[in-house]
């Protein structure tokens, strides 16, 4: 007579044997296998992505508006307040309002920006212009990402060996305006009512024939409830506002995967200075920016493994 413990061993064989069956009749392997085991798909295909990172800066970076304005999304008046303080304007939100509409009659009605994907690692190198980029012979590792979004008059030409050539965004606004290719975006960045009046006027059809900065249809423009954001959230109101460096880099948290930053802060002699300018005004500063600030609080980003910083020389 077989045992209780003996009927359970034989049925343990018996199922055992009929699962090989099955596996051997179906021809399954172990990816499909795999593919009916519960597990959790990660957002990129980065060994880190940033939405992995610490709880506090998931949050962060969840917590974003829109940061680019499209004719879908366009911007509330609580936001408009904030901004139209910043440089004192006096225009109402409805003439704001208006001059979007024409801006979207020329530039795409949404921005070009390739979204987050498991099968992918969007990786970002954001490339600012501090002198200490020089003698880095970081150009190389610099081209190697798949998005490199360069500063404002930023050259490479003269530079390649440590800023590198590839530049497939330019973030720029009209005091540091400069032309870019049909391939790199031009992404603008509106501290007032009149610098959106300057990119309608840069692109719209002119008596003298156009003043195109760029491709019309790669041209994307930061939201000012993103500047706004920027401020509040991640530099708790210090400064009069963010920078534009400091900006970019909160923008590439959004569209990138995996980031990677060189060229910000001084020199290694204290200095706020340019790669490619020499310095003559050793008391320059960071003007209405928190300048200091945001470098630390870059560096504890570095510290902190949400982003990678790179110091050069």
């Amino acid at each position: 007579m077989v045992s209780t413990l003996g009927k359970t061993r034989i049925l343990l064989t018996l199922l055992c044997l009929t699962a090989a069956g099955l596996f051997y009749k179906s021809k399954w392997n172990l990816t499909d296998l795999y593919s009916l085991w519960p597990h959790k798909l990660r957002a990129c295909n980065c060994q880190k992505c940033l939405t992995e990172g610490e709880h506090e800066f998931k949050m962060l970076i969840g917590a974003s508006p829109k940061p680019f304005l499209t004719k879908q999304t366009p911007m509330s008046e609580d936001d408009f307040s904030w901004w139209k303080n910043v440089q004192r304007e006096k225009r109402p939100f409805s003439f704001f309002n208006e001059t979007v509409d024409k801006l979207f009659t020329i530039f795409p009605p949404t921005p070009q920006v390739e979204q987050q994907s498991s099968d992918r690692c969007r990786t970002c190198a954001v490339v600012g212009n501090s002198a200490n980029l020089k003698g880095s012979h970081y150009g190389q590792l610099i081209d190697y990402h798949d998005i490199v979004i360069r500063m404002n008059r930023g050259p490479t030409k003269g530079y390649e060996s440590d800023v590198g050539t590839k530049t497939t965004h330019r973030v720029m606004y009209p005091e540091s305006a400069t032309n870019v290719d049909k391939n790199t975006h031009l992404v603008f960045f509106p501290f007032k009512m009149k610098d959106l009046l300057w990119l309608l006027n840069s692109f719209a059809p002119h008596q003298k024939g156009p003043k195109r900065r760029g491709n019309k249809d790669l041209v994307m423009i930061i939201n000012p409830a993103f500047m706004k954001y920027s401020h509040e959230m991640w530099m708790k109101k210090k400064g009069r506002y963010p920078s534009t460096g400091f900006m970019t880099l909160v923008l590439s948290l959004q569209i990138c995967d995996e980031v990677n930053v060189f060229g910000f802060g001084a020199d290694r002699e204290g200095n706020w200075s340019h790669y490619f300018e020499i310095l003559r005004n050793k008391r320059l500063r960071t003007g209405p920016h928190a300048g200091m600030q945001e470098y630390e609080f870059i560096r504890m980003l570095d510290q902190k493994k949400v982003i990678s910083l790179f110091k050069g020389l």
